[in-house]
């Protein structure tokens, strides 16, 4: 025989209270915007600082571009929307409602501006673009349930 017992395994879910709803699966949805958020700020955050120090970086001049704006203006566009965007993701992890309405504004201006910026680095914007729409799905249609 051996010194180990064997344990039953409770199917029952674990209790949560009536007046609270049972979280669903979409919860681990939207830890992944919360996540992607964060991200999505390091990412706005690089391309700001390569638009403000290295210029001669994209494929086109500032000119090139959909809205006609030097690199300076667009770094500090990105550099802005990087930090809003660690802070609303950094929020969403903590269950924030505050969060899930900043990160979701965020996450569409980050977007459109993307789209506008899209000339000078196509496959990175592309790629952000795609998560700033994952990241709005999951936080717009399942946020509340990451507070319970």
């Amino acid at each position: 025989m051996t010194d180990t017992e064997s344990r039953q395994v409770s199917a029952e879910p674990p209790y949560v209270p009536s007046h609270l709803p049972r979280p669903t699966a979409w919860v681990g949805m939207v830890l992944f915007a919360g996540v992607m958020l964060f991200l999505l700020g390091g990412f706005e955050a690089m391309q700001g600082f390569v638009a403000l120090l290295r210029d001669d970086y994209y494929f086109v001049t500032s000119d090139g571009l959909m809205v006609s704006m030097d690199f300076v203006a667009w770094g500090w566009t990105h550099l802005i929307l990087g930090v809003l965007a660690l802070g609303a993701g950094v929020g969403v992890l903590l269950g924030q409602m505050w969060a899930r309405v900043i990160g979701i504004a965020v996450a569409g201006l980050s977007a459109l501006t993307n789209i506008a910026f899209l000339p000078a680095y196509p496959v990175w914007c592309t790629i952000v673009i795609a998560l700033d729409v994952l990241s709005i799905y999951a936080l717009a249609m399942h946020g509340r349930e990451v507070r319970y």
